[in-house]
C-alpha cells in the first residue's frame, strides 16, 4: 500500500501597510521559496492595508517529520 502524502506548510505576509511589495521583490521571493521546494496555493491580499500573505506547501521529509515529533 502507498504511503499517505504529509505535507508541511509556511504562512509568509509580504508587503508594508504603507508600502505593498514590488513585482521584482515578489518574483524574487516565489522563486526563493519554489528553489526551496514550496509551492504556493493561495494567496491574499490582507483588507485595508498593501499587505498579502502566501500560503504554500511541500512534502513533509523524514528530518523535517523527526524534527516535529521532537518534545
Amino acid at each position: 500500500m502507498s504511503e499517505i502524502n504529509q505535507w508541511e506548510y509556511r504562512v509568509l505576509t509580504i508587503g508594508t501597510f504603507f508600502k505593498g511589495v514590488k513585482d521584482a521583490d515578489l518574483e524574487a521571493i516565489l522563486n526563493q521559496m519554489g528553489e526551496e521546494g514550496w509551492e504556493v496555493v493561495a494567496f491574499r491580499t490582507i483588507e485595508n492595508s498593501n499587505q498579502a500573505q502566501l500560503v504554500a506547501k511541500r512534502p513533509l521529509d523524514r528530518t523535517a517529520r523527526r524534527w516535529r515529533s521532537m518534545p
